[in-house]
Order: C-alpha cells, then sequence, then structure tokens
C-alpha cells in the first residue's frame, strides 16, 4: 500500500503515459516533502478526481476560503518557490564562489569537530542528524519514484544540479542563524531564520509571521500527515489498525520530544545513521549485484536528461518533464533554503568556534538527502526494470516492485519498516524546530512547551486514522509563505555571509583553526550576543 492514502498510483482514465506529454504539470503540491505526495504532478484536468482537495459541492465561506488557499499555494509553490529557490541556489553559489564544492572536504571536518559540546548547546554532529532526521522523509521513497515515472530517468540529473545549488542555500541560511543564536532563561542556545530576521534585519513582526507559519506546518500538521504515512505503511504490511499505529507512535514521540532538544539530538545521532545506512546498504547491494548494468544505467540518466538518443522515447515534451520533475524533488526533498534546518543549526555548539562551520555541516546534509538517498532509491528502481512509462505504477508502490525485484519477498516489508523511520524521525526533528519558534514568539517556556508537546502527540494520534486534506493545503500556504520570508532575508543579508565566509577560509589558509569574536565585526554590535562570540 502507498504511504499516501489519497493517490493509489494508477493513472486516471484517459491520462497520456510519464516522461513527457501530459500537459501542463500541476504545481499546486509540486514535489516538496511536504510530507504527503497527494496530487503530485497531475495535470491540472485530473486534479478534480482527486477529492478532498478538490471538493466539488463546497459552497459559502468554505468554497471562498479554499479558492483563496488554492490560489495562494499556485502563487508559492507553482512560481515564486520554484524559481525562487533556484535563483538564490544560483546566486549564493557565484557568490559564495562555488564554496559547496571546493570546500567540501571542509563540511567532513566540521561535522567531525567536538565529539562533545557544552550545556547550552548539542554537538554538530548532532545538529546534522537533527536535520537529517526531518528532512528525510516519506518523499525519499515515494516521491523520487514519482519523480522518475513522471519525468523519466533524467530528472535524477537535474535532481543533482538542484541538490547542488541548494548546498549553497543552505550554507548561507545556517550560517546566519549561527551568528545570530541567543541564549533562552535557562541557558540554552535558541536560533533560526526568525532572530536573524528580526536582529539582521530590523523586522520582528516578520519573524513572528515567520514563526507562527513554522509552528503551524512543521509542527502541528506535517506531523499528522507523516503519521497518517506510517499508520498506512504499517496497516497495508503488517495488518496493524491505524489507530493503534497512532497510539505507539505518539507514546514513542511523547517520550522523545517530553525529553527536549538534548534528547531529541541524542536519539536523533543513533536513530538517523541507523537508518541511513541500511537503505544505502540495500542500495549498494543491489549496484553490486547489478554492478555490469550500472554504466547502462547512468547512460540513461544522462541521454534522457539531455533528450539524446533513444532514452528520450521520441516523446515530445521528455527532456522539459525531466527537467520539471527533477528540479521540483531536488528543490524540496532538502529543505534548503525553507528556514527548517537552521532553527537546529542555530542550537549547535559549532567547531571551529565559527558561524560558517554550521553553514559547511548544514550544506552537508543537503548533500547526504539528496545526493545520496535519494540517488539510492533511484538506482533501485532503475536497476530493477520495474519503472515503465504509462503503467501506472508509481510512489512507493513504485519502490516497493523495485525492492522486491533485489531482495524479494521481504522487499515490500523492508519499504514498510524504511517509511517508518523516515517519518518517524521527521516527526520529531519537525518538533524541534516548532519549539524553537516557540521561543521566539515569547512563550517558549515550560508551560508553552508542554501545550505544544501535546498539541503535536494529539496532531499524530489523529493524522494516523484520518484524512489531513482538510488542512493540509492551510499549512502548505504557511510554509509558502514562510519560505518565501526566509529567502528574502538570506539573500538581503547575502553581504554578510560573504564576510564570514572570507574570514573563515581566510584563517583557514592561514594555518588557524578558525575563530569568530564579535570584536572582529564591530558593525554587527547590539545585534549578536557577546557572550557568545567573545569566549574562546
Amino acid at each position: 500500500m502507498s504511504a499516501c492514502r489519497h493517490v493509489d498510483g494508477r493513472r486516471s482514465a484517459g491520462s497520456r503515459p510519464a516522461w513527457g506529454g501530459q500537459g501542463r504539470v500541476c504545481t499546486f503540491f509540486a514535489l516538496h516533502d511536504a510530507k504527503c505526495l497527494c496530487v503530485i504532478g497531475l495535470t491540472q484536468s485530473r486534479r478534480r478526481h482527486f477529492a478532498p482537495y478538490h471538493r466539488r459541492g463546497v459552497t459559502g465561506e468554505g468554497a471562498v476560503m479554499d479558492t483563496i488557499i488554492d490560489f495562494l499555494n499556485t502563487i508559492f509553490w507553482g512560481y515564486v518557490l520554484i524559481y525562487g529557490l533556484l535563483a538564490v541556489g544560483i546566486y549564493f553559489t557565484v557568490r559564495l564562489r562555488l564554496v559547496q564544492i571546493i570546500h567540501f572536504p571542509e563540511m567532513i571536518r566540521s561535522v567531525m569537530g567536538a565529539s562533545e559540546s557544552d550545556h547550552a548547546g548539542i554537538t554538530p554532529f548532532q545538529a546534522l542528524c537533527t536535520s537529517l532526521a526531518s528532512r528525510v522523509g516519506t518523499g525519499n521513497i515515494a516521491g523520487v519514484a514519482v519523480a522518475l515515472y513522471l519525468g523519466g530517468p533524467g530528472a535524477i540529473f537535474w535532481m543533482w544540479i538542484v541538490a547542488g545549488l541548494g548546498m549553497a542555500t543552505a550554507f548561507a541560511e545556517s550560517t546566519l542563524a549561527q551568528l545570530y543564536k541567543i541564549k533562552d532563561e535557562e541557558g540554552h542556545y535558541r536560533g533560526g531564520p526568525a532572530f536573524y530576521i528580526a536582529r539582521g534585519l530590523k523586522a520582528p513582526w516578520a519573524g513572528a509571521v515567520f514563526s507562527v507559519c513554522l509552528i503551524l506546518s512543521f509542527g502541528l500538521v506535517f506531523n499528522a500527515v507523516q503519521a497518517n504515512s506510517i499508520a498506512d505503511a504499517m496497516e497495508g504490511a503488517f495488518g496493524m489498525p491505524k489507530l493503534t499505529s497512532g497510539m505507539i507512535l505518539a507514546a514513542m514521540t511523547g517520550v522523545i520530544i517530553f525529553g527536549g532538544i538534548a534528547t531529541i539530538a541524542r536519539v536523533a545521532e543513533i536513530v538517523v545513521p541507523f537508518m541511513a545506512v541500511g537503505y544505502l546498504g540495500v542500495a549498494l547491494f543491489a549496484v553490486f549485484m547489478n554492478l555490469s548494468e550500472v554504466p547502462a544505467v547512468f547512460g540513461l540518466i544522462f541521454e534522457s536528461a539531455f533528450g539524446f538518443g533513444s532514452a528520450a522515447g521520441g516523446v515530445a515534451g521528455s527532456v522539459a518533464a525531466a527537467m520539471l520533475n527533477g528540479v521540483k524533488r531536488g528543490l524540496f526533498s532538502n529543505e534548503a533554503g525553507m528556514g527548517s534546518a537552521p532553527n537546529i543549526a542555530a542550537v549547535a555548539t559549532p567547531d571551529p568556534h565559527h558561524p560558517v562551520s554550521q553553514g559547511f555541516v548544514q550544506s552537508l546534509g543537503v548533500f547526504i538527502d539528496t545526493i545520496l538517498i535519494c540517488t539510492a532509491t533511484a538506482l533501485l528502481i532503475l536497476l530493477s526494470g520495474a519503472l515503465v512509462p504509462g503503467s501506472g505504477l508509481t510512489g512507493t508502490q513504485l519502490t516497493q516492485a523495485a525492492m522486491s525485484h533485489h531482495i524479494g519477498w521481504v522487499g515490500p516489508y523492508f519499504v514498510a519498516v524504511a517509511i517508518f523511520f523516515f517519518a518517524f524521525t521527521s516527526i520529531i526533528g519537525n518538533y524541534s524546530y516548532a519549539e524553537n519558534a516557540l521561543v521566539y514568539l515569547g512563550v517558549g517556556g515550560r508551560s508553552g512547551r508542554a501545550v505544544l508537546r501535546l498539541a503535536v502527540l494529539a496532531m499524530v494520534v489523529w493524522g494516523a486514522y484520518e484524512s489531513v486534506a482538510t488542512v493540509f493545503n492551510a499549512a502548505d500556504a504557511s510554509m509558502g509563505l514562510m519560505a518565501t520570508v526566509n529567502l528574502i532575508a538570506i539573500v538581503l543579508l547575502s553581504g554578510l555571509v560573504a564576510r564570514l565566509t572570507r574570514d573563515y577560509l581566510e584563517q583557514r589558509r592561514a594555518g588557524k583553526k578558525p575563530r569568530f569574536t564579535a570584536s572582529s565585526m564591530p558593525d554587527l554590535a547590539g545585534q549578536i550576543d557577546p557572550d557568545i562570540w567573545s569566549r574562546p
């Protein structure tokens, strides 16, 4: 069974085969990892088949509200964010002089820095794992399959390109989050886009808008969607009732999130490497068992991406379909530029003691999410021969079919377990972001956190057995606004990112371990915490 309960993977009657020529692709739900794959890539004419997103018979105020939300989603996800995320990625790649490529080894060095943090923060490795907990979701399993079905093998090439650009965006936003972080009343690091928007741009109202949108989308609704994916997977593979799945999931989630961000980080640094290595291990097994076919598969990817040879199949629009679906999958899988991961990047105790080091760490997170894990799913599918244009086999079903080819009857069960881990870690990662936003709004004390935690658990139980479509549209628009605000902010602060990057690299070239102090940039006085950036 598909991890998403709203789409069963079959084509509507009369629909055309995939890989181009399928009409105007619906931009409403794009291919973001919003943590549900409903109505992905469907033509505008086919969207009406999928209630409740287009709810026939709704009139009055409800219909007006639906129309407004649909309009906002079309603007955000169809135009502003598709082009905005791409443009910002290109901009930072150029302005920072290919920092994500030339200085890739620095990412590894920054992650493997301190093995222990001070009492105020978490380690760089824990920050990486916690951000990956949120980045890596069911979209890495089902979303890649949809991109391949709609765009062909060439979609993977464009996914790689966009991920490379997104690494620069992630670098910028996480560097800023580190720079503008604060200590809360309990002495713990807090920060994120809301803080650099308020302190760096003197726009506290925009920071408040960002925080509210983050709590609504990541903190509540998307966690319900992830719970829905888990419940569907458990019911389909093991026959477990959805309410039972929801209660068990809520209990597991509660044990972790009531321990705070420190507990979330400790769990993430154990579970995330386990699930990533396990999934990549199966992919490597498939590659090893089909080693002679690997060159042909990569050849197919490049041929399909540019329309060379027989890979394009002579289908009009095949190259455009590959670009569109690859770009969307790449943009929305890794969350670069969305403003989510910087919330955990700010909590880290960096090593070296410089904001840029955490920029490198989170840039590596994009690489792992898209270049490694999404590519693993793609190779599993392409090496299996399960991808057949026009067959209707897509999403989780396509990944399950591919896994069955490689490891036999256990394949669908492995996918179900992978969905559980990917979605469960997304829930705890998403919560950590929302807690930071709560602090910015001034209600992040014990009582405020308790209310948020109980709300998250309620959404997990509800989402496990109820359709979340009724609120998903609103949360999608909320995330669109959140991401738009963040993109504007990091571009306006791009000069500061460039200064910090130069400072870090100049110290490294001089043979020093980079270290940032507030006194080195006196023009930032009053904007950053001098106590945080003055200690040795």
